[in-house]
């Protein structure tokens, strides 16, 4: 079997990690790996990633690995290219082999392909939806374009998750030949939430604990109560929990309690998760595309509009308030998300790409497949039905900011 490399995509867990199990079971010495890419301007002139983001990731790579390390091994990260530096990395420790999960986006995608032609072995495996694609009885070229049609086709077969697989029993020993590494930096910036798998874990037993999906649906909406929505994304975004171990939890909740509203609700933003990124197998780089799925022409780049848009000065409280906060904490309601993504496609003729862009840089639960696919879906470039959501600011503070405490908290 020899000496194998896993390399820790999103999937920064060792439950429900199918793939990683498969490494430590084929592999006589296993080195795990998590490549930290290099600080990037995107074109717009923003930094790709934001402090929040950054100390998000290393929180949850130290608990990767004193997880690691409680079964004996460790997590040797390793910043840049990953075509370049996974290919040293494997000439250092004497294999060819690369186990990782697939992730179809495109810059992803292009990465495998340059290790591959390499020379190297890459070994992956699909495994961060909810529902195993095996088990849609339906080629992925023939995936619903709306959403609703998609559902009641997994309703209609009662698909409800794939059964998730224990952490492995043990792990191979780490190879002979191997390099000092420096540690995971120790970031300043404070969050609201804790990164790493055993976080996770735990946010999860309590928000069961408490039964709060009883109530999901109902305050889901709610724009800054902490326990008003479920606040599992940010560990899903970088694969600290799987979208298998959440569903499943629901589902013993609902044997322990009954299914509600809330409890459907939950498993019905898990499929949305699903849908985004069956989208994108099925349509790969259209979805980077200016245009999209559609064939609108997008509005222009201006400079001035997105400085006000991204500072959270245009004037308009709700906006200001949602753009500040998203800014201070990198995280954002989902309804708050909407109402600013559509007041920067429709009222100040923003580019969907650049707000997209914004989104990636700030949010600590960015993820490719859900930020690509809300934004398309709101700006009318992607398989909404009604070709785009603008959403009126003055209802918006009507339903969800009426004594106006968001504003107050986050203007004053």
């Amino acid at each position: 079997m020899g000496c194998s490399i896993y390399w820790f995509r999103a999937d920064l867990r060792l439950l429900d990690n199918p793939q990683f199990v498969n490494a430590c079971q084929h592999s006589d010495s296993l080195l795990p790996v998590f490549v930290l890419p290099p600080q990037e301007q995107t074109p717009w002139g923003f930094q790709r990633a934001s402090k929040q983001r950054s100390l998000w990731l290393h929180q949850n790579l130290r608990d990767l690995r004193n997880s690691l390390e409680e079964k004996g091994s460790t997590l040797f990260v390793v910043e840049g290219d990953p075509k370049n530096v996974l290919p040293a990395l494997c000439a250092q420790v004497g294999t060819d082999v690369i186990y990782c999960e697939a992730i179809v986006a495109p810059e992803e995608q292009s990465d495998i392909l340059e290790l591959q032609k390499a020379g190297l072995i890459i070994n992956t495996q699909w495994q961060s939806t909810m529902l195993d694609p095996q088990t849609l009885d339906m080629e992925i070229s023939d995936l619903p374009d709306v959403f609703t049609n998609f559902r009641q086709w997994v309703e209609k077969r009662r698909l409800r998750y794939a059964k998730p697989v224990a952490r492995p029993q043990s792990i191979p020993p780490l190879p002979s030949k191997l390099a000092k590494q420096d540690p995971i930096s120790e970031l300043t910036t404070s969050l609201f939430v804790n990164g790493g798998e055993s976080k996770a874990l735990t946010h999860l037993e309590q928000y069961c604990e408490r039964r709060l999906p009883d109530t999901y649906k109902e305050t889901r909406n709610a724009l800054s109560q902490f326990n008003a929505s479920s606040k599992f994304s940010p560990w899903l975004a970088v694969g600290s929990i799987s979208a298998r171990t959440l569903a499943k939890r629901i589902h013993q909740y609902e044997e322990q309690y009954g299914a509600n509203d809330g409890t459907y609700w939950l498993w019905f933003e898990l499929l949305w998760r699903d849908y985004f990124r069956f989208l994108m197998l099925k349509y790969g780089k259209r979805l980077f595309s200016p245009k999209g799925l559609s064939q609108r022409t997008p509005n222009t780049f201006d400079s001035e509009r997105f400085t006000r848009w991204s500072t959270g000065t245009t004037g308009v409280d709700l906006i200001d308030a949602g753009m500040r906060e998203l800014t201070t904490t990198g995280f954002l309601s989902n309804r708050m998300r909407q109402i600013v993504a559509s007041h920067w496609v429709y009222a100040m003729n923003g580019n969907w790409q650049v707000g997209a862009a914004w989104f990636e840089s700030c949010l600590i639960d960015y993820d490719v497949y859900s930020n690509q696919g809300n934004w398309l879906y709101v700006a009318g470039h992607g398989t909404d039905p009604r070709g785009g959501r603008a959403f009126n600011v003055a209802k918006q503070i009507a339903q969800y900011d009426a004594d106006g405490s968001y504003r107050k908290r986050w203007l004053d």
